[in-house]
């Protein structure tokens, strides 16, 4: 498959999505007034991400967070003119100047960074390259970063990347520049959110305009309940959404899951409603629930596949269309025992979403008795 296109016509998070579904391994480049960027999916998960939309490459992250010399980078600076086919990281970690250990985690960071500022973008032409990896050759990136041994979910960093971009307008508007982090920052700091200082009991409040009226015109199904992972992220640290059938519920997506291949394994993930009084209990009243896990085999199985995690407390949202819940959304903090932050915003919002989800089933019928009065 190759695809090609403007960003114009078909958004960067459409084709992702796309990518990421259909578990492809290439070469995605686009460029525009803005700069060019590379990134290199891997059976659907991103493994490399570069940018000349950002001041600094990744070996100056390093300088700057003090774990390589200054020297030291110069000398991997000149080396990369005898060497063009490796990038900076690549030389520094064979000289031995960092670990391995230590380039993945900034590297993982720094590929956030450059997704979140190409979410930025509007315009620009782009290719995708099936099964060709290559990059060295495709590009007048003067360094092409680092390849990650084990890839990042596209829809994590869309999710991330969407939240980040929320919570810091609201408080200070950034800018896109102001919206890099190049501080030399602990590694370890890097791990934490980007905070606006607003108090945790109302940090659900925060982008719930915004996402509502992304909600007003949704292209489909599947673009409603990313923005329901996108606004559950901003509260608890996991979540899963099901899609509910008569007998059973279905994995659609999640987020912040520390398994391998999560977003796979949640679509493969199946949850027998027959089994379970707790989650038909949620089903019928339709209510959100918020407190400990009811255990069963169903639920204990479910804890299981989600990496074993037993949480102090769960919360689970009804999402109701045409009278009955059509999908569950499934939260929790991991392990900690810290209490629930306020769900107030998110309750608003899936309200919203099941109201959106109404309209895109009616649309879809619409178009159904279209199709088939054309064939009569």
């Amino acid at each position: 498959m190759s695809l090609a296109g403007r960003l114009e016509d078909l958004a960067l998070s459409d084709i992702f999505q796309i990518l990421s579904v259909g578990r492809k391994t290439g070469t995605f480049l686009v460029s525009g007034h803005k700069g060019t960027a590379v990134i290199v999916f891997k059976k659907g998960l991103i493994v490399r991400a570069e940018t000349d939309d950002l001041d600094k490459n990744l070996g100056q992250n390093l300088v700057d967070m003090g774990l390589v010399k200054e020297s030291v980078y110069g000398m991997s600076v000149s080396l990369q003119k005898e060497l063009p086919g490796k990038s900076i990281a690549e030389i520094l970690y064979e000289l031995g100047s960092v670990s391995r250990d230590i380039i993945e985690k900034v590297a993982r960071k720094r590929i956030e960074r450059v997704i979140y500022r190409l979410l930025l973008w509007d315009t620009g032409d782009f290719q995708f390259e099936l099964d060709d990896v290559a990059v060295d050759n495709k590009t007048n990136l003067i360094d092409l970063g680092w390849e990650l041994s084990k890839g990042l979910s596209p829809e994590y960093l869309l999710m991330e990347g969407a939240r980040v971009y929320d919570e810091a307008s609201q408080e200070f508007a950034l800018s896109a520049e102001e919206m890099v982090i190049d501080d030399a920052d602990e590694i370890s700091g890097w791990d934490d959110d980007w905070s606006t200082g607003e108090p945790d009991e109302k940090k659900d409040l925060g982008p719930l305009k915004s996402l509502t009226q992304e909600l007003r015109f949704p292209s489909s199904a599947s673009e409603i309940t990313l923005l329901i992972l996108r606004f559950a992220s901003v509260i608890f640290q996991r979540g899963v959404i099901y899609m509910v059938g008569n007998n059973e519920m279905i994995g659609l997506g999640q987020f912040g899951l520390d398994i391998e291949k999560a977003d796979e394994k949640v679509r493969e993930l199946a949850l027998k409603l027959d089994e379970s009084d707790f989650l038909r209990k949620m089903i019928i009243e339709q209510m959100t629930y918020k407190g400990a896990l009811e255990k069963d085999a169903v639920t204990d199985f479910m804890l299981a596949e989600l990496g074993g995690v037993n949480p102090f407390e769960v919360a689970l949202f009804p999402i109701v269309a045409e009278g009955k819940v059509v999908a569950m959304l499934y939260c929790d903090n991991g392990s900690s025992s810290d209490s629930m932050n306020s769900t107030e915003g998110l309750e608003i919002f899936i309200s919203h979403a099941g109201l959106a989800l109404e309209k895109s089933l009616l649309q879809r019928r619409l178009q159904e008795m279209e199709q088939r009065r054309g064939s009569d």
